[in-house]
């Protein structure tokens, strides 16, 4: 404590910095924050709209780790400058009080929503919700994204052990968000199959649901009030919240219980957008017909329409344009060319188009498991010299130069569809000819038994043999999942590592271990050289080129580059951004969507 009151006290003397570009953890929170006070001079303030009150092992503490009203510029400014004349020296000083309820009095407002509706599933809602987090906060506010409700089996860990969909977490990088957390998808839905998914709360198991069950039973419940906490909590923190609707907002068989579009909007009091793909034919339909089967008092929450993704001049669309703001009464907020980027993909979109991505020379064959999960850990691939291609017959792996055994939401009964779909000899018949390498379920489905005597996988199978590439067993134990982000040193190189955990099993394998964790002498996965076999527990262990280099090198791939995954997003982050902005009137955005 005494050193936290020292550097409190540099902070009074120092006066208004802005923003400290030399800090090595700058942002800690959001791009553009101000920096003057690290540590705020109003702790513990106890207001409940700004933090809690816990109590770990007897102590009261205040937590305030997701508050951002001292890291705004106006804020800071004033503070300061109050701070000078009142002439206070220390925390200790009973004005701070009084200078705090001022600050807030003059400068803390709820933020505003806008939302981004889809007059179909993949419509670019993600996309353009994306790009709109990154024009805001080139802007100078701060920003964040919210989904309320998202189905997907592409999850990342957030810093406090969530889960949240990859898509969110992506569109708070561009929002400049330093530490994403829960809130910004509070209901992620993980397909089990057979219509059951598993619903999960504020990034944690909430149960298994199928359809009928989740709409009668989840939704008039806890789901909404996981909605309402997100959108207070966020709207609490930020002076933007963007928010992505969920395939289409008019599904009138489900419009009373929908709460990823029109409802959630009404809770956050949104203005939306509508947001049409070109591509698809038939866009002033798809734009009207949503309209008129909007409810009337939805319908006027509809300020906008945005055309996305047009080939071909958007000069073809202007006399259509002109005819549907004359009958929908809405103003077309902009016409968006097609924009080549390279981001990733969503569930939904990502298997509509070609499982053969990249052109390479070195081919990379991931086996398109029935019930794949987490797919995007693949795509940092493409950094490389690599073409990645989603297999599903034992042919289709001929002429692989490595082959990868992905994620998977059911490590059972994908390993029985291995063997009966005859692939899993086939990949035993690479075994010493090309490295393979097993990513989370596909490195439990690498070991010799994989073992679930309490129902949790599959009740029809307690054990059954796995690939046997390494020795070992994966077992299943209902001791809960190991949620978590990593942060490690690959073994052989010693090269930094790191990605995230997700998986409910643990594994014995009887092989040297592929990576240790910083902070510690845990160890995880497994290496044997000799025969060029890989397996991790670590989603997201291509991202830096240590692993991706090192894993490619016994493919015969030898790659001059040494790009972080994250200088290739951020650079079609800003790409995409930019299209945008250039492709709509930001004038009306601004006044209608922005109040400025």
């Amino acid at each position: 404590m005494k050193c936290i009151r020292k550097k409190v006290l540099e902070e009074f003397k120092q006066g208004w910095i802005g923003s400290n570009l030399e800090c090595e953890y700058h942002p800690c929170h959001h791009k553009g924050q101000d920096c003057t006070y690290c540590y705020c001079p109003f702790y513990p303030c106890n207001d409940a709209s700004l933090g809690k009150a816990i109590d770990p092992d007897g102590k009261n503490i205040w937590d305030c780790s997701d508050c951002l009203f001292i890291h705004q510029k106006n804020v800071c400014e004033y503070v300061s400058s109050e701070v000078k004349r009142l002439g206070i020296k220390g925390p200790e000083d009973v004005r701070l009080k009084g200078l705090f309820e001022e600050s807030k009095k003059r400068y803390f407002r709820k933020g505003k929503a806008i939302m981004v509706l889809g007059a179909t599933s993949d419509a670019g809602k993600s996309l353009t919700a994306l790009a709109i987090c990154r024009i805001i906060s080139d802007m100078g506010f701060s920003v964040t994204p919210l989904k309320t409700q998202n189905m997907s089996l592409n999850s990342v860990v957030t810093h406090d052990g969530c889960e949240i969909a990859m898509i969110q977490a992506l569109q708070a990088r561009a929002a400049g968000i330093k530490r994403p957390d829960r809130h910004i998808n509070p209901i992620l839905l993980k397909p089990k199959g057979d219509s059951v998914s598993q619903v999960m709360v504020n990034g944690k198991p909430f149960g298994d649901y199928d359809v009928q069950r989740y709409y009668s039973e989840f939704v008039p419940g806890q789901g909404i009030r996981a909605v309402e906490k997100a959108v207070e909590f966020l709207k609490y923190r930020y002076d933007y919240v963007v928010m992505e609707g969920a395939g289409s907002p008019a599904e009138i068989n489900i419009y009373d219980s929908d709460i990823a579009n029109m409802k959630a909007a009404e809770i956050a009091n949104a203005e939306c957008m509508l947001v049409v793909n070109v591509s698809w034919g038939g866009s002033f339909a798809y734009a009207l017909g949503t309209m008129d089967l909007l409810e009337e008092n939805d319908r006027k929450r509809v300020k906008g329409i945005l055309f996305n993704n047009v080939h071909g001049s958007p000069s073809d669309f202007k006399n259509g344009v002109k005819e549907l703001e004359k009958i929908s009464k809405v103003p077309v907020l902009g016409i968006v060319p097609h924009v080549d980027v390279t981001l990733p993909k969503e569930d939904s979109e990502f298997f509509r188009e070609s499982c053969r991505i990249g052109e390479g020379k070195t081919v990379v064959s991931v086996i398109r498991l029935p019930r794949i999960s987490n797919f995007t850990d693949l795509d940092p691939l493409l950094v490389e010299n690599v073409t990645v291609n989603f297999v599903t017959k034992p042919e289709e792996l001929d002429g692989s130069d490595a082959i990868i055994i992905p994620g998977t939401k059911n490590t059972i009964a994908d390993m029985n569809w291995l063997r009966s779909s005859g692939m899993a000899d086939a990949i035993l018949s690479f075994k010493g000819r090309i490295p393979i390498l097993g990513i989370c379920g596909g490195y439990q489905i690498m070991g010799s038994k994989l073992i679930d005597r309490n129902g949790y996988e599959d009740p029809s199978a307690s054990e059954i043999d796995g690939l046997g590439l390494f020795d070992g067993t994966t077992e299943w134990k209902n001791e809960g999942k190991i949620v978590k982000q990593v942060f490690a040193k690959l073994i052989p190189t010693d090269g930094p590592i790191v990605g995230y955990e997700i998986h409910a099993a643990e594994s014995n394998m009887n092989a040297p271990p592929l990576l240790k964790f910083d902070f510690s002498d845990k160890t995880d996965g497994s290496f044997i050289e000799s025969e060029m076999l890989f397996g991790t527990y670590a989603h997201g262990i291509f991202e830096k080129p240590v692993f991706r280099k090192f894993f490619l090198s016994f493919a015969g791939n030898v790659s001059e580059g040494d790009e972080d995954y994250s200088e290739k997003l951020e650079r079609n982050i800003q790409k995409l951004a930019d299209a945008f902005k250039s492709s709509i009137d930001m004038e009306l955005f601004k006044k209608v969507f922005m109040g400025l």
